[in-house]
Order: structure tokens, then sequence, then C-alpha cells
């Protein structure tokens, strides 16, 4: 029989732990075997959190295994009631075992740092060799793995104290996964650190035995504690501010328990520190938790200001004139996270954003009305801020006023002149364009709608652009004239940071999209090289979800169909009803109203914008791509290239 044979021999089943050793960056990071040994803190860490450890110990041993002991309740011994097999057994060999999923009331874990992989499992399936040994109800219980396998099953190995409970796990990674054998020490400490901060009054503990090194962190001031540690003795501006606010059994926005604790620190000079957490798990890329703390600063100070009347006329507060001397620490509880990336560095969570900036405004108006001396410097400050941040942009506006063309009668323009916060919004249409306008912040979000389908530009020459209307209302809005790819065009007229395509959703809104595109590749290169263009994604479904026990109801806005299967299946996981739920389809941007535009596409917190740039193919590959798609000439070519990979396009008529 010929090896070539296709058939249903041909189809290979992954089993158990199988795919995590065939694609292992799928399921965690492979530079180093830090975060599979992370799997385990944060299994101990969540122990704590939860009110059941105070201890935590990580040791690297001379064998270069690494052993996480804790002082929890112990990993369930027990069977498991409908696998039939020990549940810590089923921990390490099952992926999505564990729990974390269980999120009702009564579950072992409401909140915690997991469900951001795939749990210890992945820690097997990555190692030589896993031993676990767990102190459970007067007992030690034993069990060992080889390869991701049961090597030595669940057995009794003697009799400890009742009141002596815990779990310790240690495990050698396997070298052949990782790009480095070893683990970074100034990581692993920042990690552990950061549990400490995290966990007041819980203590960390790092052994290395090849050097003998013992360091232990405990926290019993937590945030802020490690705030005042991380500013190395800056000078304050006014006292540290500290709140913590959680929900409670009769809120009827959020789930019981969730909220935050902050710690925020104002100095005048040295860097700043910023660290936000969500359950444990640290965010350093930020997301919507601290979008939220921001928010309610900002809207503090200003209604302190207002109500004390310390704002000079015709002077506007932004966001920035508060943030900019902030340091922080903010730790989040979300019952349901979303993160964006595969690492889980951003939060994305919508509500978060509304949840914090309530609950950080409110503590800090009590705050600073109760200490008005505070107060008053504070707003001197944020008042001072921003007066510097007009002159700075006055002096760009006297020298960029010179012979401006005059700016299109379509163009919604924004207050603000500061082209690092400055956006334009090209809009499909008419309506939408009359949501957006409606829906945008207008201090620094301009409108610009584009009647139908702008003129494909790719064979037109430079000095023939200006004949089409919405293509000359495009340049003189943005304030760049067009220019070739080998040439050094003037970018200082350019009025605006963000240059963002909204179209529909559908065919005929990337039909827009790519025609736009097209113009601002052949005609405005400099501006794709310099990173000022960017495509919004506008949801396409809407899913309405009920109440659901100590959840509120709740919108989901999904970009496609995958999201909407992928939002689906969570439902079925949460024990959500079948059915209960509906689904809304977009048709188009002016079906929806200026809120929901707002909160799924034009607001810099919550919204998904794809920033444009060449392809890993770099320019020429991306020009031959536009020749085939854009030129007259090229049709035979076209009809070729759609045949060979139309059926790669999921395309909704």
């Amino acid at each position: 029989m010929s090896k070539s044979n296709y058939d249903e021999s041909s189809i290979r089943v992954l089993k158990g732990l199988e795919p995590v050793r065939q694609r292992p960056g799928m399921y965690t990071r492979t530079d180093n075997p830090l975060h599979i040994i992370q799997e385990v803190i944060d299994n101990a860490a969540d122990e704590a959190l939860a009110g059941h450890a105070k201890q935590i110990t990580v040791t690297l041993h001379k064998d270069q295994s690494i052993s996480v002991l804790d002082d929890g309740r112990g990993i369930p011994v027990g069977l498991h009631p409908e696998e039939n097999a020990p549940v810590v057994e089923l921990v390490f060999t099952r992926l999505h075992a564990g729990g974390k999923f269980d999120k009702k009331e009564g579950g072992a874990y409401a909140f915690s740092g997991g469900l951001h992989g795939v749990g210890v499992s992945v820690t097997n399936a990555l190692s030589t060799r896993l031993e676990v040994q767990v102190w459970r109800k007067g007992e030690l219980h034993q069990i060992s793995f080889a390869d991701g396998n049961l090597l030595e099953p669940l057995h009794v190995a003697g009799s400890v104290p009742k009141r002596k409970t815990g779990t310790l796990v240690r495990a050698w990674p396997d070298a052949r996964y990782f790009d480095a054998a070893t683990i970074p020490l100034a990581e692993l400490k920042h990690v552990l650190r950061s549990k400490a901060v995290l966990l007041s009054g819980t203590t960390v503990c790092l052994i290395n035995e090849k050097t003998g090194e013992k360091l232990e962190w405990c926290y019993e001031d937590g945030l802020s504690g490690y705030l005042q540690e991380a500013l190395q003795g800056q000078d304050l501006f006014i006292p540290l501010f500290e709140g913590a606010q959680f929900a409670a059994e009769d809120d009827e926005n959020y789930a019981l328990g969730e909220g935050a604790e902050w710690v925020v620190a104002w100095t005048l000079e040295g860097p700043v520190v910023r660290e936000s957490f969500v359950n444990l798990i640290s965010t350093s890329a930020g997301g919507t938790h601290e979008a939220g703390l921001r928010d309610g600063l900002f809207q503090a100070v200003k209604n302190f200001a207002e109500l004390h009347s310390l704002l000079p006329k015709g002077l506007r507060l932004l966001p920035e004139d508060v943030f900019a001397r902030v340091s922080f620490v903010l730790s989040a509880k979300i019952l349901d996270p979303q993160f964006q990336g595969q690492i889980k560095e951003r939060l994305n969570s919508r509500d978060a954003v509304r949840m914090i900036s309530t609950f950080v405004r409110n503590a800090l108006e009590l705050r600073l009305n109760s200490e008005v001396e505070d107060g008053k410097k504070l707003a001197d400050l944020v008042i001072r801020q921003a007066q510097a941040r007009v002159r700075s942009t006055q002096r760009v506006e006297k020298r960029k006023s010179s012979g401006v063309a005059v700016l299109p009668g379509k163009l919604t323009d924004c207050e603000s002149h500061d082209v690092t916060r400055t956006e334009l919004f090209l809009v499909e249409g008419d309506s939408a364009g009359g949501s957006a306008k409606m829906g945008r912040d207008k201090s620094f979000q301009a409108i610009l709608p584009l009647r139908g389908k702008v003129l494909n530009s790719w064979e037109v020459d430079r000095d023939r652009l200006f004949a089409n209307q919405e293509i000359h209302d495009i340049s003189v809005a943005i304030g760049v004239d067009p220019h070739s790819a080998t040439d050094t065009p003037d970018l200082s007229g350019l009025r605006y940071g963000k240059i963002c395509i909204l179209s529909d959703a559908d065919v005929d809104g990337s039909h827009i999209q790519v025609l736009l595109l097209t113009l601002f590749f052949r005609h405005f290169p400099a501006l794709i090289q310099a990173g000022h263009i960017f495509v919004a994604r506008p949801p396409l479904f809407r899913l309405d979800v009920p109440a659901v026990g100590k959840r509120p109801a709740r919108k989901v806005y999904c970009l496609d169909q995958a999201e909407l299967d992928s939002a689906i299946d969570k439902l079925r996981k949460e024990k959500v009803r079948e059915d209960s739920w509906s689904i809304s389809r977009f048709k188009g941007l002016g079906e929806m109203s200026a809120e929901q535009l707002w909160d799924t596409t034009m607001n810099p917190d919550t919204r998904r914008l794809m920033p444009v740039h060449h392809g890993v193919q770099g320019v020429a590959a991306t020009e031959q791509m536009f020749d085939m798609l854009m030129a007259r000439s090229e049709a035979a070519q076209r009809r070729s290239w759609l045949e060979s990979k139309g059926n790669l396009a999921d395309v909704d008529i």
C-alpha cells in the first residue's frame, strides 16, 4: 500500500496531555519554565485569596526541580463522582479540570487567578517528573507522574496531625520544551513579591538551595506598604489615597464580592510606579480596570474643583491632567474576567470601567471634601498641569495656522489640537456619521462622513486626486498633502494622531476599507509608516443575556460568527438556561444607537482598533498584492486568485 494514502487511519486523535506536548506554545510561554511553575503558584495564591492559606514557600532545588508548598486545604483526594478517579489525579492529567470552573454560590473559588491558562495539567505535561503530596484529614497522600503519565497511583503514605493541611507540588521541567532551561530569578522574585503584596498578611518565601539564599515577603500594610517601598522615599504631594470597595449582596449591578482595592500617590518628580492586577494575576498591559481608576480620579478632582469654584474661566480639565503624576497599585476582583491576548496581560471586561470608576470617584470625593486643604492643593497641581498643556498646544497651533485650507463643511471637528490625543473617524454613510457625532467624545474625536464608495485611486495621478470631492475632503481634514513613498512629506500639518476607518462589518464595509487603504497606501504612505492609520472593528452581533444568580443582566458584543459561537459556548458552561438569551445582528453602523457605537467602537477603553502596517513580507509584497487587487489591467490575475482563494472567505451576503 502506498505511504501517501489518505484514509480513516491517517487521522490521529491526540488524547490526554498529548496536545500540550505537540504544541506547547498554544498553552504556555516557552521561553523558560517560569509560566508552568506560575500555574502552581497561582493555585497556592488562590487558596490564600479564599482565606485558607497563610504561607507559600517556593524552593529551587539543586537537581533543577522546583517545589511549591502551601498550608491551604489540600487538593481533594477522593474519587470524582462522574470520572471515578481521584480528583488530585484529574487535576494534573486532564485539561480544563479544576475548582475554578465552578463560579456559582458555594464553588471552591468565586474569584481566582486561574482560567488564564489551562492549569497545572500543563505543568505536568511539560515536566519529566512531577510529585504531589497532600496533607488532608490527618493523612499524607502521595501521587507521582512521569512525562505527564501516572507513575505512582495515589496512596496514603502516613498520618499527620489533623490540623496540618496543605499541598506540596515538585516539578522537574523538561528542557526540550523551553528555549532556556532555567527560571529567570528576577522575574520569579517579582511574581512572588506581587503575591505577598496582594495577599496582606500572607508570608511568601523563596529558598534557593544552590546559593543558600532565603527571601521572605509579608506585607501587613498590603498595597500601601508596597507602593511606598517602590517609590523609594519620593516626597508625596498629598498623603496616599487608599481605598477598597466590593459589591454587597444587594448590589443590582455587580456580583457579590466584585470590586477593587487601590492605593494612589501624587509625586512632583521621579519616575511613576504603576502596577495592576486582576484576581492576583499581573496585567502588565493594563486594561479596563486601569481605565476605570483613571476616570474615577479625574471625575472626583474635576467635581471638587467645580464645587469650590477653583477652575479658571475657559479652562477645561482632561483626564491626563489628573493622571500625569499618579503612581498606583490596583488590585481588582472580577467574577468572570475577559482578557485580551494569549498570556492575559490586558483586561478587556467592559463592566470593569464603570464599576471601578464609580467606586474610586465616590471614595476620593469623600476624602477631598473632608480634607479640603489637601483637595485644594491637588486641584491646584492639576490646574497648573492643564494650563501647561494648553500653552504647549497654542504654540503648535500658531505655527500651523498660516495658509491652512478651509476645512470641509462635512467635518465635525474636535476641540483639542493636541495630535497625541486627537482622532479622526472616516465613517461610512451619513446615518452612521450622525450616530458617531452623538456618541463621540467631542474633546478629541472628529467625524468625517463619507457618501458612498471612495474612488479607486490606485491608478489616479496625484494632480488629478483633488478632482474627487471625498479625497479632497480627507486630505484637507487630515492636514497632509498626497505624496509618494519616495518623498519626504511635511507631516507638521497633521491634525489627528489617529485616522480611523469606520465601516460596516459586512461585504460593502470591507470594500470601503480596501478603497481607503488603497488611498493611504498609494498616496499617503508616510501616514502608514508612522503608525497613524487604524481600522475600527465594530461588532456584528449583540448577545442579550438575562440575570443569572448573582450576575446581573448583561450585553455581550461579538465581532463575528466565531466570537458569537464562542460566547454562546461559554454561556452554556456557565449553566445559563438554553435559549434564555437573545441574539441581535447589526445590519450596519446606522442601526446602532450613539451609546452602543461609543461603547463598542469609539471608547478608547473598550473598543477594538487595529493598527495598519506593512505585512511581514514588506512594502514590495504589499504593493504587488494591491496591484493585483486594484489595477484595471489585472482582471485575469484577479479572477484566478479569487478562484484559488475564494473558499477561504467567510462571506456574509
